[in-house]
């Protein structure tokens, strides 16, 4: 019987079509790292990601988008297959990266007729931001599709222990994706598992900018860190790479500060 063909790994990414997912997109591509980008987009947003893409996948890395929903059972089944097609018999997925950014942002109460926070908002948010991230290591592990060594990085912010107006939903969002990364790290550390969260400082993102008074918290954040400008996707995507990598083995459920030391301030 002939040895296996010398293949790389993939990471996988879902939520690669923007912000920090696209820039981690970008930086592992550049690093050689095979990616799959999973993502799920509205129509008017699909030509700008389309030329994005069509960028990536011009270069020698393998470059893979799957534009399906990541959150519905459903959509999970059709992905996984597809995931499957493209690692085909021998290659596996080295890195997880959870980027999923849906969410509802509404305050819990208003004078004015602005909608206010429901119980549905807080399941639907937390779905998506939260709940997917174990849904995803689960189906993976299942599969047998994770390398020997794999790497599990969320994106949390410092709204999961402060209050951000209108940001309540996705608060708790972040406080649970936060609890979930630390259980998956102990609970698949036999297996090889490191799971992380990156804590991001204030990034000019779409997802940002949704968040109610926006403008005043980026004009205020600019000033207040002492490394005097906002934290960028790439600075995350940078340290995404970094926890990859082989030396970054003993790092296991650790919430790290990705913000120029904004949050000292």
């Amino acid at each position: 019987m002939g040895e296996a063909p010398h293949i790389k790994d993939f990471a996988v990414v879902l939520g690669g079509s923007q912000g920090l997912g696209l820039a981690t997109v970008r930086k592992l591509l550049l690093e050689g790292v095979p990616v799959i980008a999973v993502h799920r987009d509205m129509r008017k947003d699909m030509k700008h990601i389309a030329v994005d893409f069509a960028a990536l996948s011009n270069g020698s890395t393998p470059f893979y988008a799957i534009h399906k929903d990541a959150i519905q059972e459903r959509g999970q089944v059709e992905i996984l297959q597809e995931i499957k097609r493209i690692l085909g018999p021998y290659a596996k997925v080295r890195l997880l990266v959870h980027s999923i950014a849906r969410g509802n942002l509404k305050p819990m109460t208003s004078s004015s007729q602005i909608p206010t926070l429901s119980e549905v908002d807080f399941k639907i948010t937390g779905e998506a931001m939260a709940y997917t991230m174990y849904s995803w290591v689960k189906l993976l592990f299942r599969e047998g599709l994770f390398s020997s060594n794999p790497r599990v990085i969320a994106f949390t912010s410092e709204g999961s222990s402060r209050v951000i107006p209108g940001y309540g939903a996705v608060a708790a969002a972040k406080a649970a994706l936060e609890a979930i990364v630390r259980q998956i790290a102990v609970e698949f550390a036999p297996q090889g598992l490191r799971a992380n969260a990156l804590q991001a400082g204030v990034t000019p993102t779409d997802s940002m900018r949704r968040i109610p008074g926006s403008a005043e918290i980026l004009e205020h954040t600019a000033k207040r860190n002492p490394s005097g400008r906002l934290t960028r996707p790439e600075d995350i995507a940078d340290v995404v790479y970094l926890l990859s990598r082989p030396e970054a083995a003993w790092i296991n459920g650790a919430i790290i500060k990705v913000d120029g030391g904004e949050s000292l301030c």
